[in-house]
């Protein structure tokens, strides 16, 4: 029998007034992009409903100044050293955790999350740029190479900046997916063209204006603004590189446009994430975990779990654990750390996520906590929801819901576990919990995904930056984070210098000794193990 527990209860003591920005702090985070060339829009805070700005929005006009001014301030940045470059970067991860304060209070107002899960993003931006400002110089110098004769041909390997780079960052996340992308691109040499979500846009603004505060020269990181329909396909026409977070339809749009001019690009797309709780896992840093695992800036985070898949011993233990973790969220999104979950960012996505609710409570699925907007606390509130009895017909099964919706499933063993996680396109995040965490090591190799958890649901893999982070099949290609990181913002140039003798015939010799000469040669060089 299932068990149905108290609805998730929150308060919303905040006034409108109290969660406003000043309006010297917009009017100035606005004036910085570049735009004004098309007519603006008006953007609204999802808790409240209260306008936050009329956004200015950028013309094709606008785009070729940003461009034309980018790609001057590009080459007399390249030239800087690397110590001057990472030296700004290291200010910037002081300035922007001294002064995490009004970012937060920006963040919440334009997504609705709650002040928790907008440190996250704090956290994240901080944490990319001591990277990068510590590793870059040793993964962008030039490398000695072996050359094809030995002592006579030298060679190195330097790493060349692409030129103008195109951020196209969604509004989840708008401070780690601007900021945290722009980074490595900028450290590497690169100029960078950002375009934030219009609905967070102050957010990627006021990273800009931190980023020059710590000595980043104008021009080097713009912001224009405007809806990807309207501006997407100029940016990316104009752009030496191309990276962007979002969905897999407009990944694969993206993917054909910059296919089409040889440009490179980075995708990170959805995701449908699957979580394991074996047999003997603890049920209750089970639940806890599937708390911020699920739930995490409302559920609309790439990396979230939207699939529970509990082994038949540990089924009813976690179900109830878990359920009585759900009753205890408190939603809202104040100003302060007072709130477990905040709302959900748009109309779209309430439409989007009780869809998927009432689509799969229609066709038989059994509703175990949530299920319903939460309009008494603002408009776009949606209960964590919790289903179970979820079958292939139900759209909440395989689509992506990107809200605070998990299905729990009941396995009989690991591998049916995870024959039934990998049974999706996707294959961004996923996570393990177990005692045995050897046996989870061998469970992840075994799961498509980019990357596994195990007891953490995704800030482990996440946070660990000088790991690489990325998704596989509609999850997306490209890797942000690590090596892999910072080096898609190049490209490798080879520098041969050939001594003494040259790679030919010497005056005399025919082509046939020439040959023979050589097959020699290649053969010591195996012999005597030579790279």
């Amino acid at each position: 029998m299932t068990t149905v527990i108290p609805q998730p209860t929150g308060t919303d003591s905040s006034t409108s007034s109290e969660r406003a920005l000043p309006a010297e702090l917009v009017k100035r985070l606005a004036a910085r992009a570049v735009a004004g060339g098309a007519p603006s829009v008006e953007v609204a805070a999802p808790a409240t409903g209260s306008k936050i700005v009329d956004l200015p929005q950028s013309s094709i006009e606008d785009i070729d100044k940003a461009f034309a001014t980018a790609r001057i301030a590009q080459r007399e940045w390249a030239a800087r050293p690397i110590s001057e470059r990472t030296a700004i970067f290291k200010r910037f991860h002081d300035l922007i955790l001294s002064e995490q304060s009004e970012i937060l209070d920006i963040l919440q107002i334009e997504t609705g999350k709650a002040r928790t899960h907008a440190f996250d993003e704090v956290g994240d931006v901080a944490i990319n740029a001591r990277y990068y400002a510590n590793a870059s110089k040793s993964l962008l110098e030039s490398r000695g190479r072996n050359g094809l004769l030995l002592f006579l041909t030298q060679v190195n390997e330097i790493k060349r900046p692409k030129g103008v780079v195109t951020i196209i960052s969604p509004w989840n996340y708008p401070l780690a997916l601007s900021a945290s992308d722009a980074i490595p691109a900028l450290i590497a040499g690169n100029a960078v063209i950002s375009r934030p979500d219009n609905q967070t846009a102050l957010t990627a603004l006021w990273a800009n204006e931190l980023a020059e505060r710590a000595g980043l020269p104008a021009g080097v990181w713009q912001v224009v603004l405007g809806r990807g329909s309207n501006i997407g396909g100029e940016l990316i026409s104009r752009a030496d590189y191309v990276d962007y977070t979002g969905s897999t339809a407009t990944g694969r749009h993206i993917a054909a446009q910059a296919a089409s001019r040889l440009i490179g690009y980075s995708l990170e797309l959805g995701g449908k994430n699957p979580m394991l709780v074996l047999a003997d896992a603890d049920i209750k840093k089970s639940a806890e975990g599937a708390i911020r695992a699920c739930f995490s800036s409302a559920g609309q985070l790439c990396e979230s779990m939207e699939r529970i898949y509990v082994h038949t011993e540990a089924y009813d233990a976690f179900v109830k654990a878990f359920l009585a973790e759900v009753a205890k969220m408190e939603l809202g999104a104040d100003l302060a750390y007072n709130s477990d979950m905040g709302s959900l960012t748009f109309d779209r996505q309430l439409t989007a996520v009780s869809a998927h609710v009432e689509d799969a409570r229609a066709k038989g699925a059994t509703v175990l906590a949530g299920g319903k907007a939460r309009p008494d606390l603002g408009p776009y509130f949606y209960e964590p929801t919790v289903l179970a009895d979820v079958t292939p017909e139900m759209s909440v099964y395989r689509d992506e819901t990107f809200g605070p919706v998990v299905s729990i499933y009941r396995v009989d063993s690991d591998d049916e576990a995870i024959e039934q996680a990998n049974d999706t396109s996707y294959g961004l995040n996923a996570c393990i919990f177990t005692r045995d965490t050897s046996r989870g090591r061998t469970i992840a190799a075994q799961l498509n995904s980019g990357a596994v958890n195990i007891n953490e649901g995704f800030i482990a893999a996440w946070g660990s930056v000088d790991a690489p982070s990325g998704g596989l099949g509609d999850s997306g290609t490209g890797r942000r984070h690590g090596s892999e990181g910072i080096l898609k913002y190049v490209d490798s140039q080879t520098i041969a210098a050939q001594h003494l003798l040259p790679v030919a015939p010497l005056p005399g010799m025919s082509d046939e000794t020439w040959a023979q000469t050589m097959t020699f040669a290649l053969r010591a060089m195996r012999f005597l193990g030579v790279k």
